[in-house]
């Protein structure tokens, strides 16, 4: 099916951008919002983002022009009567999924797909509030949307194979990089992030380093942004969102690290309210007493402090989580590498996570998770399938055969 026209369900910075990239397209979309003032700020982001272009020369004002009159904005679903597709982009609950995607049901032509943007709930969940669960489908683009390639293509239990090709070719349309993920909770890139990003509050609160001493080593290691300027970027409520379902999927290896909870509960949702796990009163990120009295507290809670700080003890989970989705059928190791690339800047001499642990060699992977099981926590418990490969010699480039052939 060809996409002649599109909407955008939620002007939120996410959905603004969205609506930007489908622009950028050369397709039309209607933005909506439940009131004018959000749509118009909206707007104003994906103004904003064309300017940019022209600023930097990328794009002829006139151009920008063009494009940008290819987007209306709209507090009513008048305009969606002759809608393709529809992208939901609006706050994680599922609750107001669902109830949106009844409304969509009802004002949309029965052949327009119904994608939702979530970064983890359930898709089937979401689909079942609709007639035409075969036609709704997860689309998850990441932060920001107008930059990073990325776009998770989600299927649900009810999701016909005709509407995932029909959203990998649109998401194609798009200039973006579509990989399909089995559905579970997190998908695949928030899932694999998780860990790593728990386990560096974890290192924060057990005083192994401070957050900017993190945050440098991981750009040294190669990241693009380190674990707590990405979640002050993200938002420590949306992290918290996302923790939650992962928990509640996966159980006590992704429990939550409690210092994120305590600064949650202080109303520190990040950049955008000015806290985080920094603080940015001054204009600039630093670690302010809120956050200090919160690590205090945390170990007066647990009694645990005092542990050692390792980018292995941040990227070894990764691996570990990584193994477990292919045990699990999320997605081949080759779609894998390619959606951590593209979608959180995996560092890129280092070809992705399985790449990285063929590298080190997974029997060394096995023995440090081990090791970290032991001083650190079961959530380090070695994936059946890396202690398998382990066993079999199947230990990455030393042997010629690990998660790839050398």
């Amino acid at each position: 099916m060809y996409i002649y026209k599109a909407a955008v369900l939620g002007a939120g910075a996410m959905g603004a951008e969205i609506a930007q990239t489908i622009s950028f397209a050369n397709l039309p979309v209607v933005l909506k919002d439940v009131d004018q003032s959000l749509v118009e700020k909206g707007l104003e982001k994906a103004r904003q983002i064309y300017r940019g272009r022209v600023e930097k020369g990328r794009m002829k004002p006139e151009e920008a022009d063009q494009k940008m009159s290819l987007i209306s904005g709209s507090t009513t679903y008048d305009a969606f009567h002759d809608v393709d597709i529809v992208v939901e982009a609006v706050p994680e609950n599922l609750a107001l999924k669902q109830r949106v995607f009844k409304e969509l049901d009802e004002v949309t032509p029965e052949h327009a797909i119904l994608a939702s943007n979530t970064s983890s709930l359930s898709i089937s969940a979401i689909g079942a509030a609709t007639k035409r669960p075969h036609k709704v489908v997860g689309m998850h683009f990441f932060f920001p949307a107008h930059v990073m390639r990325l776009v998770e293509v989600i299927p649900g239990l009810d999701t016909a194979e005709d509407t995932v090709q029909d959203t990998i070719t649109f998401s194609e349309t798009l200039r973006k990089i579509p990989v399909k993920v089995r559905e579970c909770p997190g998908f695949l890139i928030n899932r694999l992030l998780f860990p790593y990003l728990n386990e560096a509050a974890y290192c924060l609160q057990e005083g192994a380093a401070p957050a900017m001493y993190i945050d440098q080593m991981a750009n040294s290691w190669g990241f693009p942004m380190g674990p707590f300027f990405l979640m002050d970027a993200l938002g420590l409520d949306v992290a918290a969102e996302v923790a939650k379902v992962l928990y509640d999927g996966y159980g006590p290896r992704m429990t939550p690290a409690s210092v994120l909870t305590l600064l949650a509960q202080e109303g520190r949702k990040g950049q955008k309210t000015g806290a985080g796990v920094y603080g940015y009163a001054e204009g600039w990120p630093r670690e302010d007493d809120v956050l200090k009295n919160a690590i205090a507290r945390v170990q007066q809670d647990t009694g645990v402090k005092g542990t050692k700080f390792s980018m292995e003890r941040l990227v070894l989970p990764m691996l570990n989580e990584a193994a477990l989705c292919l045990e699990e059928g999320i997605c081949g190791a080759s779609d894998m590498e390619i959606a951590l690339l593209a979608g959180i800047g995996f560092p890129r001499d280092k070809n992705g996570i399985l790449h990285w642990g063929d590298s080190i060699g997974l029997d060394t992977a096995v023995e440090g998770l081990r090791r970290m099981s032991n001083e650190l926590g079961a959530r380090f418990w070695p994936a059946p399938l890396l202690k398998r490969m382990a066993g079999a010699g199947h230990l990455g480039k030393k042997t010629g055969r690990g998660f790839f052939t050398y």
